[in-house]
């Protein structure tokens, strides 16, 4: 137990680690506590609204928000919003072409915003593509360290993607054995969950 608590100190950039004992069934978990991670993803999110919503716009300035919402899969209220700020902040114009249809055009300021979003979209997701593939190591050399030489990788996605090539790159055979230790990925984190020795 007093390893896998030295484990939890060496995760840069994270709120560390959970480590306990499963009383029902005997397993130790390791829960990373990505608190920081889920904040910056959920700026993030409204960062990528944004630039999709300017994306869109810079396409087709006749878009309406009803045709917004359904192409970014939110509320109509969510499309208004957004638009609103930028419209404030000088980001996009609105003029009306018809009596009942607005046309939206991008302002100069509006196309730096634009680059400038998308760079930092770039950027983050290098930024999580590296930190989980940290994250997965350490995992993989407590595995090893455990005498395993297999895993199971649990849940989808982009993040198990990366856990999956990462495991298969430190010689670590992705099963579906029940009794493998697993991988559980949970959005943008990954719990690491081991038995007893296979």
């Amino acid at each position: 137990m007093a390893n896998l608590e030295r484990i939890g100190s060496s995760f840069p950039g994270f709120a560390g680690l959970k480590v306990g004992l499963d009383p029902f069934l005997n397993k130790v978990i390791i829960q990373s506590l990505n608190f920081g991670i889920i904040k910056v993803m959920e700026s993030t999110n409204e960062e990528l609204r944004e630039l999709t919503l300017l994306e869109k716009i810079e396409n087709d300035p006749d878009v309406n928000q009803s045709t917004l919402a359904t192409q970014l899969g939110v509320a109509v209220g969510t499309v208004n919003w957004h638009l609103k700020r930028l419209i404030a902040k000088g980001y996009v114009k609105v003029k009306r072409a018809e009596r009942k249809k607005l046309r939206y055009i991008i302002t100069p300021d509006g196309i730096a915003l634009r680059a400038r979003l998308a760079v930092d979209y770039v950027e983050r997701s290098f930024s999580l593509y590296r930190k989980t593939r940290q994250r997965v190591r350490e995992y993989l050399s407590e595995i090893k360290g455990a005498g395993y030489n297999r895993i199971r990788i649990v849940g989808k996605g982009d993040v198990a993607y990366i856990c999956r090539l990462t495991c298969l790159e430190h010689g670590i055979a992705v099963v579906n054995d029940k009794d493998a230790p697993a991988l559980h990925v949970e959005g943008f984190k990954v719990i690491l969950q081991m038995d007893g020795k296979s």
